[in-house]
């Protein structure tokens, strides 16, 4: 059995933890706050939220992210963990991501793996989760590593490069417009967005021969975004890992707009994708002008960088890496028992 938490922000860890528990020889439960997905195949432990109220000293001295002095759902949430660690005795606990729940996994003898993420990591909460996994996954591709981290994160780390439920998925090839125009569509995102309602209609009257379409934000999100993806001219979006990957299986022209997150990770992304030639990125959204411009320069770039970023196989990759890992483990587990 593996384990694998599920943070509860955007749709990005959800998604990633669903592709590749779709591939692991190994049984695999989900832990994590958000409802269990209506085609997640394996058990799923639903974990109370750690937060609400007032809380104190969360980070224990920066040597943590987020462990609420005397919060009961954070107690409550990792008692939740423990107990199942204890009882189902998991060959791997994947984190995506916490480091609270990475040392606790580890201090109960469990193996982890951690997702990585770009940007800047060297802090002691950081530190303390990559140097105590037993492996990282990362998913970007080895050619464009983060630059900075320590020999030995390299070293076990694998570059499964971006991966997407729509991997495999047939490309569809949406009817040109009857009126000539082409087509741009706006991915807000499900965690947090800068975008508001005024800018995307400026940026509508600056391009009016383009059709524009929203997901996301005050827009509503849709269950299936793939079809309008494929029948993009050109994808808009933030630099989150899962839009990412989505763009790069349905191989679109886009222009990344990179948000700021915690620890610079948005803004690593983009100047990685821009390193690799992979998209258009830009460190903001353009003034309404600006437009017709950035969109042209986009068609021109074109999608084929996208296969440098996804080869297409990363969940595959990434199930494979944590059924490796967790092999010694279960065969232990086995002698004991």
């Amino acid at each position: 059995m593996i384990g694998y938490y599920v943070h509860h922000q955007g749709r990005g860890h959800l998604h990633r933890a669903g592709c590749v528990a779709r591939h692991t020889a190994q049984p695999v439960t989900g832990l994590s706050s958000l409802p269990r997905p209506a085609d997640w195949r394996g058990p799923w432990v639903r974990l109370p939220l750690d937060t609400g109220g007032t809380p104190r000293d969360v980070e224990a001295g920066g040597r943590l992210h987020w462990a609420p002095v005397g919060h009961d759902g954070y107690r409550s949430r990792m008692g939740m963990v423990a107990e199942w660690i204890t009882r189902e005795r998991p060959s791997l606990l994947v984190s995506d991501v916490s480091v609270e729940i990475a040392g606790l996994g580890r201090l109960m003898g469990v193996p982890v793996v951690v997702a990585a993420m770009r940007g800047e990591r060297l802090d002691p909460a950081h530190v303390l989760a990559y140097d105590l996994a037993l492996g990282l996954l990362a998913p970007w591709p080895a050619a464009l590593p983060e630059p900075g981290w320590p020999e030995h994160w390299y070293a076990k780390t694998l570059h499964a490069g971006a991966f997407s439920r729509h991997d495999g998925r047939p490309r569809l090839t949406g009817a040109p417009r009857s009126d000539g125009r082409r087509r741009v569509l706006v991915m807000l995102g499900a965690g947090g967005d800068d975008v508001d309602e005024a800018r995307l209609a400026e940026a509508r009257r600056s391009a009016p021969d383009w059709e524009w379409t929203v997901l996301g934000g005050s827009a509503g999100w849709s269950a299936d975004p793939w079809p309008l993806l494929c029948a993009a001219d050109v994808v808009v979006t933030h630099a989150g890992q899962n839009a990412l990957a989505e763009c790069a299986a349905a191989r679109r022209p886009a222009v990344v707009i990179p948000q700021d997150r915690p620890f610079g990770e948005q803004r690593a992304t983009g100047r990685a994708l821009a390193e690799g030639g992979v998209a258009l990125v830009r460190p903001d959204w353009p003034a309404g002008p600006l437009w017709p411009g950035v969109l042209f320069e986009a068609v021109r770039l074109g999608g084929a960088g996208w296969a440098r970023w996804s080869h297409g196989d990363g969940a595959r990759r990434a199930a494979s890496f944590l059924d490796r890992l967790a092999g010694p483990a279960l065969k232990e587990a086995s002698c004991v028992a």
